[in-house]
Formats: C-alpha cells, sequence, structure tokens
C-alpha cells in the first residue's frame, strides 16, 4: 500500500483522534485504572494440596486439599513476583460438597446434587460464609479468610473473589448470615411460578425430575417439590446431566415465560438480598468481585447495585464474565462494570491462530470491533473454564502459548490475566472425577495439581524440582508480565496496527505473523509475534503515518532492546527501509526502540 492511499484512509478513519475507530491507530477512552492490572486467578483448594495420591473420584481423606494457610507470604510473593498486581482467590464462598461438614452445624448436602466429591464452586451454599474445605480450622474459617487478604495486601497484591449472581444451590440455605438478614426464598409464595417477591421460580404442583439418579449413594432420592427453574435457564421441572442441575436460577424480577417482562419498581426483594450480599464481602476488605455469568443477570440490577457498593466501598473493581458482544456496552454504561471477559474476540481469535485455524491477520478485527471500550476488556488464554494451552484439545505445547500471550498481555491497556499453572506449561490432562480428561484442571474434584506441586516445593519454591523447560517458561511470563506494569507504552501507551502496511511478502506472513506498535510519549515499543513453528527473519514496514502522528523522527539506524530477553539490536525505523527484525519460533519480540 502507497503512503497517499494509507493517508486517505487513515484521515478518513481516525485523523486528528476525535473520530474514534481507525483503520490501524486505537483510540480509546482512558484506561479504568492507572495500573493495568494483571490477574492470577488460582483454584483455592487445589494451589496448596501436596497429597498428591489423586486417586480417581477420591474423596478430601483420600487425595487430600489445599487451605488458606498455604498462601504464606513466601507463597504470595512469588505469585506477586511473576507481575501479578491482583490475585483472584476462586471458590471461598461455601458451596455444595459431598464432604460432610455437619459435625460443624453445616447442613449436610444430597449427593445426588453434588457435581463431584469436591463440588462445583459455583454452586453456592451459604453466600455469607467461607468453605470450610479451605480452612485449617473450620470454625475459624472467616478469620482465616480475613488473614489471607491481609496477607494479599502486605504481598502487594488486591484481592479478588467470585460473586455467583445467577443462580445458588440447591440446598442453599445460610447459616451465618448476619442477625436481621432474610435467608433467599424464606418469603417465596410457592404457589406462584413467577412473583417479582419471590427469589425463585417455582412450578407448583411439579417434583423435580431429572435424567440421572436422583438417589446416587443416598438413602432415599432427592426431593424438591414444588421444583424450581435450574441455573442455565432451564424453566421447567427437569433437568438433564448437561444442566446446571446442582444449582436453581435467582428471581431478580424477570418473568421469562411471558416474554422476558420486567418488574423492577418496586425494587424486587433479590435486589435487596444480593447488595447486601456483596456489601458483606466488600467490608472484609477484598479489591474486587468477578461475576459469574453475568449478563444471566439484569443489567438494571448490575446498575442499581454497583455504584452503591463502590459509594462506600471506593475503588473496588467489577469483573463481568459475558459472552455476548451485542451486551458488552450495555453492562459498562449501564451496568457499571470496570472489566468484561474478551472471550469471543480476542480468546477465541488467539486460539485460532495459534492452532492454524485462523490467520494472524484475523486479530486486527478483534480491536476494531471493541476499539471504545477496549480498557475495560479482559484478556486471558486460560481460566478454569477453559483447556489448558498444553492439552491435547488446544495446542499440545505450551510453548504454542507464547505468541499468543505476548499479544494478550500487550494488545491494551485493559487487563490480562494468568490461570496458575499456566506459567508451568500444566496440561490438565488428569483423569480426575466427575471433571474427567478435559484439558481443564478439575474444578469439581479433590486433586494435586503436580505442576504447582513441584513449583511450590513444600513451600520453598526453589525451582529445585522444575523442569528446565518448566523454569525457562516460568521467566517467560514473569518477564512479559512484569512489563505490563513496568512499560508505560504497555501499561497506558497507544497503539498502531502495522498489518495494513504489511502485506505478504517473503519476509512477512500475515498468516503467521502479527505486528503492532504500542507508544507513550517518546517511548516506542515494536512488537511482533511469531505463530509459526520456524524462527522468522522480518522486514516490517513503518509507515510515514506514525512518524507524523506521534511526532517521531526517523532513524537510520535506531538501537532497541528486546524487553523479554534484554538482547539488543540495530535496524532501520524509518517508512522508507523496512525494520529488519528476528523473531524466534513460537515466540515474539518487544523492541523498546531508544
Amino acid at each position: 500500500m502507497n503512503y497517499h492511499r494509507f493517508k486517505n484512509i487513515f484521515a478518513q478513519a481516525c485523523i486528528g483522534l476525535l473520530a474514534g475507530l481507525t483503520q490501524a491507530c486505537s483510540v480509546y477512552t482512558q484506561p479504568v485504572e492507572t495500573q493495568k492490572p494483571v490477574i492470577y486467578q488460582v483454584f483455592t483448594r487445589l494451589f496448596g494440596n501436596d497429597t498428591n495420591v489423586n486417586q480417581h473420584n477420591g474423596d478430601r481423606a483420600t487425595n487430600g486439599c489445599g487451605t488458606m494457610a498455604d498462601f504464606t507470604p513466601k507463597a504470595l510473593g512469588e505469585i506477586r513476583a511473576l507481575g501479578a498486581t491482583h490475585i483472584w482467590f476462586t471458590g471461598v464462598i461455601e458451596h455444595a460438597t459431598q464432604t460432610d461438614y455437619s459435625a460443624y452445624g453445616i447442613a449436610r448436602d444430597h449427593h445426588a446434587i453434588v457435581k463431584g466429591k469436591a463440588g462445583s464452586a459455583y454452586a453456592i451454599k451459604d453466600y455469607y460464609d467461607i468453605d470450610p474445605d479451605i480452612a485449617t480450622s473450620v470454625l475459624s474459617r472467616m478469620k482465616e479468610f480475613e488473614a489471607l487478604v491481609e496477607r494479599s495486601h502486605e504481598a502487594g497484591l488486591k484481592v479478588i473473589i467470585d460473586f455467583v449472581p445467577n443462580h445458588v444451590a440447591r440446598q442453599y440455605h445460610s447459616d451465618a448470615c448476619p442477625e436481621g438478614t432474610e435467608d433467599l426464598g424464606a418469603s417465596d409464595d410457592t404457589t406462584m411460578h413467577f412473583s417479582p417477591r419471590n427469589n425463585f421460580y417455582y412450578f407448583p404442583g411439579e417434583t423435580f425430575t431429572a435424567d440421572f439418579d436422583l438417589q446416587a449413594d443416598e438413602p432415599a432420592p432427592y426431593a424438591e417439590q414444588p421444583a424450581r427453574a435450574t441455573g442455565n435457564d432451564v424453566f421447567s421441572a427437569f433437568a438433564n446431566k448437561d444442566d446446571w442441575y446442582e444449582t436453581v436460577k435467582l428471581n431478580y424480577g424477570v418473568d421469562y415465560t411471558a416474554g422476558r417482562t420486567t418488574h423492577f419498581d418496586p425494587v424486587p426483594s433479590t435486589w435487596e438480598k444480593m447488595l447486601g450480599i456483596l456489601q458483606f464481602w466488600a467490608g472484609k476488605g477484598i479489591d474486587g468481585f468477578r461475576c459469574d455469568m453475568a449478563e444471566m443477570v439484569p443489567s438494571e440490577f448490575c446498575g442499581w447495585a454497583i455504584p452503591q457498593v463502590k459509594a462506600s466501598h471506593p475503588g473496588i473493581t467489577f469483573i463481568a464474565e459475558i459472552y455476548g458482544p451485542d451486551a458488552y456496552r450495555r453492562y459498562i454504561h449501564e451496568g457499571g462494570f470496570d472489566y468484561l471477559y474478551d472471550k469471543v474476540g480476542l480468546y477465541d481469535t488467539l486460539r485460532a491462530v495459534t492452532c492454524g485455524n485462523a490467520n494472524a491477520a484475523a486479530i486486527t478485527s478483534c480491536w476494531q470491533a471493541v476499539d471504545d471500550i477496549r480498557p475495560h476488556m479482559l484478556s486471558f488464554l486460560e481460566n478454569h473454564d477453559e483447556q489448558r494451552i498444553a492439552s491435547d484439545f488446544f495446542a499440545g505445547d505450551a510453548e504454542r502459548g507464547r505468541a499468543p500471550m505476548i499479544v494478550a498481555a500487550t494488545f491494551s491497556t485493559g487487563p490480562v490475566m494468568l490461570y496458575f499453572g499456566q506459567e508451568l506449561g500444566e496440561r490438565g490432562m488428569d483423569d480426575e472425577g466427575f471433571s474427567g480428561r478435559d484439558g481443564r484442571t478439575t474444578i469439581f474434584d479433590y486433586w494435586t495439581v503436580q505442576t504447582i506441586q513441584r513449583w511450590r516445593n513444600g513451600g520453598k519454591f526453589n525451582g529445585k524440582k522444575l523442569t528446565p523447560q518448566e523454569v525457562e517458561l516460568q521467566r517467560f511470563y514473569a518477564k512479559l508480565l512484569n512489563l505490563c506494569t513496568n512499560e508505560a507504552a504497555i501499561r497506558e501507551g497507544e497503539f498502531f496496527d502495522l498489518m495494513y502496511v504489511n502485506p505478504k511478502s517473503d519476509h512477512f506472513d500475515p498468516h503467521r505473523h502479527y505486528a503492532y506498535l504500542r507508544r507513550a510519549g517518546k517511548e516506542v515499543l515494536l512488537c511482533v509475534a511469531n505463530f509459526d513453528d520456524k524462527p522468522a527473519s522480518l522486514d516490517i514496514n513503518i509507515p510515514e503515518a506514525v512518524f507524523e502522528l506521534y511526532g517521531l523522527k526517523p532513524k537510520a539506524k535506531a538501537k532497541a532492546t528486546d524487553l523479554l530477553t534484554d538482547a539488543t539490536s540495530t535496524f532501520a525505523f524509518t517508512p522508507a527501509v523496512p525494520a529488519h527484525v528476528e523473531v524466534p519460533a513460537l515466540g515474539g519480540v518487544i523492541l523498546k526502540i531508544k
């Protein structure tokens, strides 16, 4: 593309930075935080488990369980050293389980409606309590959590926990709610399918049924009458084994069987109760909520509740798990969320490119689709719902995660998230029990994650039990993630996509290579990701518009340092001559140009 044609495109879409979207240059609102959040998600009960028995479908006594105490100052310091600014403790609120804690005054759960021996962390059983599994002393579990928050803050980490607003465990009952707090469903009129005063949806005269055994290993079948709607919007008395059958849907004043008509005035009972839950946990000193399946909850509730929580706890962050792009702006502008999952855009695209099912040039469309809200989009390659990069179901090799992670981490000023074990190449190929061999780390079973166990090494974190490949991969992740907060161009800088001026040639393949600039002031980073399994000698065109837009002076010989390796090089940084860059296989470079 010649310069005049490029300048015309640039002018139509962006010139002056006042008009919004462009063909190459990203223009968006200021970041929500001055510090780019780097979130380390950890499944709390798995992190510290060293038992290593790993019996298929084993119970807690057999397979063991990690606790909050395993997050020692040393452990939290190591997580902070990876570059994390936030730690998301997944699974800390009490949820349904097959482990019997009735000796501690916690009602026993019917096994037929618990997924796995440990149970899902998203089948909340008591919104006001800590899960007893992760406590050293069950009776002191809330004090242990408060101490965990304090230790995390002392280590320089902000704390995120789950808020699960859409559904609860079928046998939900809070025995730890504050005095004067009415339990969910306590005043429901169960003779009505829907009432804005009810917390659940009922099917009067019908019994809950399923296409699986409702007795399991219990002396009597699970009984629920009248039946209630199941958590994944199953509005009938029936659930199948692929449904969220262990949960029931909460009623926020939406009558789904009457055309989704809404009844928000007066404020529904569920709104008031869920606000109380948010305020309770915010009062524990946490710094943010990751809100499970937020788009299944009315944005009107979010827009009503979130500002109230923020008013009493300034600076608290709300992250929405959300998959519908059509709803993105509503949940930001009306719902009050700070950040949203960038799943169906960036994650899906990076996964497809990594697996050879899409061209690297497709990444451009990811930022174009959300450019006005890019600082609000949270990027990731793994979390508890997604398959591990190194699994047979994804890339089959942790090394193939380097190039997409470079893009995910440096693509925008928005947050980036790492799932525990990702930095060690955890494969997630164990057959734990209920979870099965699916390329994911179980959220339903008691298990030891062996890469994490070897990294912890009894709490010493000295790397002596890691393989050389794991040590090097962890070093890569730490280097990359620390750049997110240390480099102004990544943390808060502007973005310029170079794919428009780099057509396919002998020295650049837009199918396997992706190039872009990040810039803050006179500081410029040239970022190039190579998704190919061969090293690449690339010629990168830098258009004259870059120099005009940013007031930069071309240099025939510019000195650059690769921030990932500290290696230095010299190349032309001028529109007249392409910048010649050497890029490793399945990796990339982040070249800081002096």
